[in-house]
């Protein structure tokens, strides 16, 4: 019976367990490393009241109390270099945007509803206490927590740490992945063909999409169909690595031998997904190394690599188990499907008439890589469904870069 992709990714995070070393990295290093611990603001942020836009700095309460219209000025703040002087009633500071709040005031004139002339700011319009004031703490307080530990950090989370003066943070060390293929009848990219050869392109595509996790990769290259050359690649690889991927040899032709190797060398832990495509997709473990043995066929492999190999990086890495994301649309192509298997298929979705409608990108074939070449998702059509028509309404998972 094949299994559920859902149940499979269950069966996934059953088995990893997390790397538990940490490294002390530079903010700047730390883009797509996780977390691990807590990261705590050390500062308020803003650090003190600040000036949202130009004008003048004044004491709203006194203003209203004495319906005062003309103010002194008596200083001027800018940003780095605060006023020193306390305003009092009938008083202004001069103050431009992310500048200081003087002491004694709670509201901001804008310099376009204040006339400034001979030392004295004269306005029409009421100001009220808080106006155009950035409180302090008003972004982040002091000991608020930023990030949590298992977080894989982004850009946007190192800019908020960098504004609060972190400069370093504790991440799990880089997960170590062993990635290899296997067939006789593949070349790399530049040598010629025989009859009979294609050239390597999953090893290529599972190599590249690791990169863009917190990975170091160790690359053993391309194996021949041959038993003995792939069980001693994967004792290589479990002394070498966090996680095994390979890429072919997990069918069950002749020639296949990934499978027998690993159940041979260390332990399957299950075999055969429902899906579509990627079905023959095996996953178990090699002497403490996590193993994933993905499909031949270049759509499948990229599939299967997006829906397991990814998530389960993460979960080494101290993350959470997390669903791919999908969103709503409408289908714009009519589809076939037999109720069976979850099918992933590549499509590009636009925005008409202000809705997103999903297209399909060409034949879906597990072999068909141009398809990819248009695609911006992948439409998800559920296991318990049959054939769609035009107008329906799907899911798509978003695929990163487009």
């Amino acid at each position: 019976m094949l299994l559920n992709v859902d149940l499979a990714l269950r069966r996934i995070a059953a088995l990893v367990q997390p790397v538990a070393e940490r490294e002390n990295v530079q903010l700047a290093d730390a883009v797509n490393r996780t977390a691990a611990q807590d990261v705590v603001a050390p500062i308020d942020l803003p650090p003190f009241d600040a000036s949202a836009m130009d004008g003048y700095a004044i004491d709203a309460s006194a203003a209203d109390h004495e319906n005062r219209k003309r103010f002194r000025v008596v200083g001027r703040s800018v940003a780095g270099r605060p006023a020193g002087e306390t305003v009092g009633p009938g008083e202004a500071v001069r103050i431009f945007t992310g500048a200081v709040v003087p002491d004694g005031a709670n509201a901001i004139v804008l310099q376009e509803d204040a006339v400034g002339e001979d030392g004295f700011m004269e306005t029409s319009v009421p100001a009220r206490i808080g106006d155009h004031v950035r409180q302090r703490g008003q972004d982040v307080r002091r000991g608020a927590t930023l990030c949590r530990r298992g977080r894989r950090f982004n850009v946007y989370d190192l800019s908020r740490l960098a504004a609060c003066g972190i400069a370093r943070v504790s991440v799990t060390r880089r997960i170590r992945v062993a990635v290899f293929s296997t067939g006789d009848e593949l070349v790399g990219a530049g040598r010629p063909l025989e009859p009979g050869q294609i050239y390597e392109s999953n090893r290529f595509a599972v190599t590249a999409l690791l990169r863009e996790r917190a990975v170091e990769l160790v690359d053993l290259g391309c194996l021949p169909d041959d038993r003995r050359a792939i069980e001693g690649a994967l004792l290589e690889a479990s002394q070498r690595a966090d996680l095994i991927v390979t890429s072919g040899g997990v069918s069950v032709g002749d020639a296949d031998f990934v499978k027998d190797a690993v159940e041979s060398v260390g332990q399957l832990d299950f075999w055969r997904i429902a899906l579509k495509p990627g079905k023959p997709l095996a996953v178990g473990s090699v002497d403490g190394a996590l193993f994933f043995g993905l499909p031949g066929n270049p759509v499948s492999t990229i599939i299967t690599y997006l829906l397991f190999v990814a998530p389960a990086v993460d979960l080494l890495a101290g993350g959470e188990l997390a669903r791919p994301l999908t969103l709503p649309a409408t289908l714009g192509d009519d589809v076939k499907h037999a109720v069976g298997r979850r099918e992933y298929l590549r499509g590009a979705v636009r925005v008409e008439d202000g809705r997103p409608v999903v297209r399909l990108t060409g034949d879906q074939g597990s072999n068909r890589l141009s398809t990819f070449a248009g695609a911006n998702c992948l439409v998800v059509i559920d296991e318990n469904t049959g054939d769609l028509q035009a107008g329906d309404a799907v899911r798509f998972m978003p695929l990163g870069g487009r």
